[in-house]
């Protein structure tokens, strides 16, 4: 394996932490699972509009760098196969 394919393994891996880190973060919506499991009360200690938009941010910055990964690690493997 080459040092391209080794550094967008580990691209992907980061990436893929931290989306799933990032989506755990997000406050429910209500409705659906979050709410089974008590995430549907609301608080008085909620967070601001502010935080939860650089949250959403940064979760679709970190989510575009996943895809833009697999897309170029899979093109890497067709080409050394």
């Amino acid at each position: 394996m080459t040092v391209v394919t080794y550094a967008l393994l580990l691209t992907l891996l980061v990436s893929s932490g931290l989306v799933i880190m990032l989506v755990l973060m997000h406050k429910g919506k209500g409705g659906g699972l979050s709410s089974m499991f008590g995430g549907g009360m609301s608080s008085a200690v909620s967070g601001s509009s502010v935080a939860e938009r650089n949250l959403s941010r940064f979760t679709v910055g970190i989510g575009i760098i996943w895809f833009a990964a697999v897309l170029a690690f899979g093109l890497v493997l067709r080409v050394l196969s």
